[in-house]
């Protein structure tokens, strides 16, 4: 099984799998659900239902629509009290893991082949939803609270110390992307701190501890001044991509940069945090079919600019999961009364937006 891979084998094996990966993809950035003639041998846990897109110089074919770690609104599901927040939930309840577990589950069904995690009990739970199946799906790892958004993490030592210690704990030999979360404004980290995380990166990928490397921030000026300063160690972005997003495609938009230097592209917060629904994600909720409609008409939008890589929703039930995958298959382009819809559901979220969520509406030019 792949989780019985050695560090030491993917770092003889890394080089020649991207390269092979590019090279098995020569002209072909996106496979369409359905692509007849394609050479998929090279998509892991490929499924000829869902899309699959480049991940920039990394060559990794990923699912159009992936798995990100969050878990919002889970208690709607498997009940209890609702915790302080995502993060502290009791990860080693029996109901909570079986959750889990149902939703990588149905991810693999359905050809998702990446996961991000970014917090500890992320990490530990899906670690153990993986447990025996890295060779289907990815590893995105980020353990914020021991990276550069807490300055006793700022140094390179200690960052290192961290990265060991977290995987130590969750049981993971490598993991695929470690992207390391900066604070929300580039003011407040020094050049010198962003420079031990970059060498923190250099060192992972080195020693086979991450196969590729990347940063994610909220800051859309200061990850492009990383992408052009530190180009080599940028493979993967992550940022926040919402359904009122749009691409600014000149020299002054953050994709120009992502372009010039082949780095992919991963969007958080498709749903605007949750805020673009009616419901509250419990089944028995009246808001159901049309939160569920709604969220098919936010994965096509975001899919309609072809240069981000996937969105990356937290999903808490397999049928959340269904639902995502049906939308790669609908067609990608809105119609006028679908246009108008979605529109209406992002002023909704915009309005609704609690107050810690407010810098997502300064991702509306990308």
């Amino acid at each position: 099984m792949a989780d019985k891979i050695t560090r030491r084998q993917f770092m003889r094996d890394s080089a020649v799998t991207a390269t092979a990966l590019v090279a098995g993809f020569v002209g072909t950035e996106i496979v369409r659900a359905g692509a007849a003639g394609v050479d998929t041998r090279k998509i892991l846990n490929y499924n000829p239902d869902m899309e699959y897109r480049r991940l920039g110089r990394t060559g990794l074919m990923v699912s159009a629509a992936s798995l990100g770690g969050h878990w919002k609104r889970v208690v709607k599901v498997i009940g209890g009290d609702e915790p302080a927040g995502w993060m502290t939930m009791n990860i080693d309840g029996a109901a909570f893991q079986k959750n889990r577990l149902d939703v990588v589950n149905r991810c693999i069904d359905r050809g998702i082949n990446l996961v991000d995690a970014c917090c500890r009990e992320e990490i530990i739970a899906y670690a153990r939803a993986l447990k025996g199946r890295r060779d289907k799906m990815y590893f995105g790892y980020s353990w914020h609270i021991t990276e550069s958004r807490f300055p006793e993490w700022r140094s390179a030592k200690k960052l290192q110390e961290g990265l060991d210690a977290g995987m130590k704990e969750a049981g993971l030999d490598y993991v695929d992307l470690w992207r390391i979360s900066l604070l929300e404004t580039s003011s407040q980290h020094s050049a010198g701190e962003i420079e031990e995380a970059v060498a923190a990166l250099d060192w992972a990928r080195k020693t086979g501890r991450a196969r590729f490397i990347g940063f994610s921030s909220h800051d859309r000026p200061h990850l492009k001044h990383l992408i052009e300063t530190y180009p080599k160690q940028m493979d993967v972005i992550l940022t926040p991509y919402t359904a009122k997003s749009k691409l600014v495609t000149d020299e002054t938009g953050l994709w120009a940069a992502l372009r010039k230097h082949d780095v992919g592209w991963l969007g958080i917060k498709p749903f605007a945090s949750n805020s673009v629904f009616k419901g509250d994600s419990s089944a028995d909720s009246p808001h159901f079919a049309e939160d569920n409609r709604i969220a098919r008409l936010a994965i096509r939008y975001i899919l309609c600019n072809e240069a981000i890589t996937a969105p990356i929703p937290g999903m808490i039930t397999p049928q959340q999961v269904d639902n995502v995958a049906l939308a790669i298959m609908e067609r990608r382009q809105l119609d006028v009364k679908e246009q108008v819809d979605l529109a209406e559901a992002m002023d909704r979220a915009w309005a609704n937006l609690p107050e810690n969520y407010q810098w997502l509406k300064q991702w509306e030019y990308v």
